[in-house]
């Protein structure tokens, strides 16, 4: 068995004798006390720990300077807080500076080691992903089929992915945050395929759709007894058994609903409505916003306790208009789905039509473009016309789309930042498409020589 490395600051010599005999009886741990706080930085110089324990109220450097000199210094061991005073503002700082988890004393013995051991699977996890190489492709994901409904060829999101993967394998919760319609659900749902539960349900909810007043119920499941005779209805944890339970707009839960939820994280155990008899569960939950719920606008309305125990692991999602080099791929893969649904005879997307999206910088992100190939293929539908080339082309867009889009691009806020170069050749390439490859008046609107029209393409194409 491999022994981890404890350090442990506190000022209380009481406290450390009690928490060194304890760990050492676990024989899992070597700790290292220390009672004088001002020689903490001298020793992270010279040493390294698995984890460390830190008191917050100690003379001289008190715990939130110890975290801030951890915190500006290249050391990643996670930092448990065990402080006298159960203090909100306190333990958002401390968090903020980069501690794993805030306790307040007395802690529970089994309590404290299932918090260190989560500590160190985070560490360890952590570990593995900053040791990702720089370039990786989709053909490296040990689980491709479970990222297939995430199609990107955009190195960011590529890596991003492989993080996603080994996030996946672990056991603690995820906080998924992004723009409307980035793919967080999609990503949920990936979790839990590339996991070790993907052969049990995946189940997801909506907090913001569901009534305030039955969601508890619908959650939580229902014990009643108006007949004499006990009954209970099921509820959503019930139906992730085994599996994932994914909660968007996770924000929207009571701050009752919350708590109950932090409580099922740390412990497993939940309670149904209209009864106190408490329950075991063994489900991964995984929550998703598209609200920053580390600002301050939420300090008071969003359960701190909750978002400790879900940012443990958080995947941030690009917008689209980040990851614009996706958008003829995604593109594709909307028009595929479409075909496949309808069976028009469309086998691919123009490239005029894909330098034209590639210009929009997709308020709705993926959710839009989705919507804008569907209205594409419907006008096709309608009109039972295909073009002979049988490729989606600028024409099957609506007025509106087409106007809306290019109010986008004049927008300066809807504008994503490119060279002047790829500006020049999208506009040059357009103009010669839209009049259907005549230089000559091409080269009339752009106002230059067909000369140079053309001494323009080649160069482009040469790049």
């Amino acid at each position: 068995m491999t022994m981890r490395n404890i350090l442990i600051i506190d000022d209380d010599v009481a406290v450390t004798n009690y928490l060194m005999v304890f760990l050492m009886q676990s024989e899992t741990f070597e700790p290292t006390v220390i009672n004088e706080s001002l020689e903490v930085p001298l020793l992270l110089e010279q040493e390294t720990f698995d984890i460390i324990l830190l008191d917050m109220d100690m003379p001289n450097l008190s715990g939130i300077d110890l975290l801030k000199i951890i915190h500006e210094k290249p050391i990643d061991t996670p930092v448990i807080v065990l402080s006298g005073v159960n203090d909100v503002d306190l333990a958002v700082k401390a968090l903020k500076l980069g501690a794993f988890d805030y306790l307040t004393k007395p802690v529970d013995d089994e309590y404290l080691l299932e918090v260190i051991e989560k500590a160190i699977r985070h560490r360890t996890l952590h570990d593995h992903i900053s040791k990702l190489p720089d370039q990786l492709s989709r053909d490296d994901l040990a689980y491709e089929e479970a990222f297939s409904r995430l199609p990107t060829q955009n190195p960011e999101m590529i890596h991003l992915l492989h993080r996603v993967e080994k996030i996946a394998t672990g056991c603690m919760g995820v906080f998924v945050i992004g723009g409307r319609g980035t793919g967080k659900g999609k990503v949920a749902e990936a979790i839990h395929n590339a996991s070790p539960r993907k052969e049990g349900p995946f189940v997801a909810v909506n907090a913001a759709a569901h009534d305030s007043e039955q969601f508890a119920a619908d959650f939580f499941g229902q014990a009643t007894d108006w007949t004499g005779e006990h009954q209970e209805t099921l509820g959503l944890i019930d139906r992730a058994e085994g599996g994932t339970l994914y909660i968007s707009n996770i924000e929207c839960l009571s701050a009752a609903e919350q708590h109950r939820l932090d409580r099922l994280i740390r412990t497993g155990e939940f309670y149904r409505e209209g009864t106190t008899q408490i329950r075991s569960a063994d489900i991964r939950i995984i929550g998703g916003s598209t609200k920053d719920l580390r600002s301050d606008a939420y300090r008071d309305s969003f359960s701190q306790d909750l978002l400790y125990h879900l940012w443990v692991n958080l995947v941030q999602l690009p917008l689209l208009r980040d990851r614009v080099d996706d958008i003829p791929l995604l593109a594709e893969h909307y028009l595929k789905r479409d075909v496949a649904r309808t069976g028009i005879a469309l086998k691919g997307i123009a490239p005029e039509l894909s330098a034209f999206l590639q210009t929009y910088a997709f308020p709705g992100n993926l959710e839009e473009l989705r919507d804008v190939i569907a209205t594409c293929v419907r006008k096709y539908l309608t009109s039972g016309k295909v073009p002979e080339s049988g490729l989606l082309g600028v024409d099957s867009l609506s007025n509106y789309m087409r106007d809306t889009i290019l109010a986008g691009i004049r927008n300066p806020a809807n504008r994503r930042l490119r060279p002047l170069s790829d500006v020049i050749h999208e506009h040059v390439t357009w103009t010669v498409d839209a009049l259907q490859g005549d230089f000559d008046r091409a080269a009339q609107k752009l106002e230059i020589t067909v000369e140079d029209l053309e001494a323009h393409l080649r160069e482009s194409n040469r790049e």
